[in-house]
This record gives structure tokens, C-alpha cells and sequence, in this order.
């Protein structure tokens, strides 16, 4: 399990946006509105690394993880957290989000956030369990029902 930065050198768009895709697949048909992973292309996976900060794991020669971090002024926003399904139960999620604290410690953050799904109580206990606590209910524009959950882990300095 090898983690690297995604940078200007990196150029295997289409397998990282294969992996997202294949990630989040599941989600298809539970969660309303749809994944914005769907509505990825492979320009837009580029200027979101551009814009964000990546990191990729790749095991025996395959991207098996990734994880976008976007700082924000009291902590280190995580987004496409996504590991390949064959590759889950590995300890790939608990590296990258590593990753992400260590990225957050340098920046002089002390806290992590994460948005997920309401519909999906699986992730929800996934990421409490590694001490994310719940912090706020939201809804995507034009919904009025609770669509996802904040979570947030503090840091210890």
C-alpha cells in the first residue's frame, strides 16, 4: 500500500476517476440527490486536484484509494474519501484519513469535516468509529428534508 500526492506529474485521470466512479456506485439508487461523483469528468477531476488537495494509495500497480482535502479557515474539509469495494476492509480508509490529519496538523488545522449521506448509516458508523462526531443535519438547495450529516473530528495537537 503505497500513498502518494496527486500532482502536476500525475496522469492517470481516467483509472482515478474509474475508481470514484466503481466507489461510489453503490450510492446509485439509495441517496436523492444523486452523488456529484456522477457528474465528474475527467477535466473536472483535473481542476478539482488542481484547486484541492489529493492523495492517491495504489497496491500492486492499481490506484485502490483516494481522498480530496480543501482547507477551510477552522479545519480540512474531506471529500471523495473512495476506495475500490474489492479493496475495502484493507485499512486503505483509515490511511488516507492519516493522511488527511497529518495534511491538517501541517496547515495548522485542528479538525477534520466530512459530509455524508443521511440514507447511508453505514458510512455514518464507519467514520464515528474512526471519531468523527456528528455535528449538524443539512439539506441540499430545493430539498426540505435532511439529505446529509456533518461530521467533524478534532485533532489532538
Amino acid at each position: 500500500m503505497t500513498p502518494f500526492r496527486i500532482d502536476e506529474s500525475f496522469a492517470r485521470w481516467a483509472e482515478l476517476l474509474d475508481l470514484i466512479l466503481v466507489s461510489f456506485a453503490y450510492m446509485e439508487g439509495r441517496i436523492d440527490p444523486p452523488s456529484s461523483a456522477t457528474r465528474l469528468t475527467m477535466e473536472s477531476l483535473v481542476e478539482k486536484a488542481r484547486a484541492e488537495i489529493a492523495y492517491a494509495i495504489e497496491n500492486k500497480g492499481q490506484l485502490t484509494g483516494c481522498i480530496f482535502l480543501r482547507p477551510e479557515a477552522d479545519c480540512l474539509y474531506v471529500g471523495k474519501l473512495a476506495v475500490l469495494p474489492s479493496a475495502q476492509g484493507k485499512g486503505i480508509g483509515r490511511r488516507l484519513l492519516e493522511i488527511a490529519e497529518e495534511t491538517a496538523r501541517d496547515l495548522g488545522l485542528q479538525a477534520l469535516r466530512l459530509e455524508t449521506r443521511i440514507e447511508l448509516f453505514g458510512n455514518h458508523a464507519t467514520f464515528a468509529a474512526w471519531g468523527f462526531e456528528k455535528t449538524a443535519e443539512r439539506s441540499h438547495p430545493g430539498f426540505t428534508r435532511v439529505t446529509f450529516i456533518e461530521m467533524r473530528k478534532a485533532l489532538a495537537g
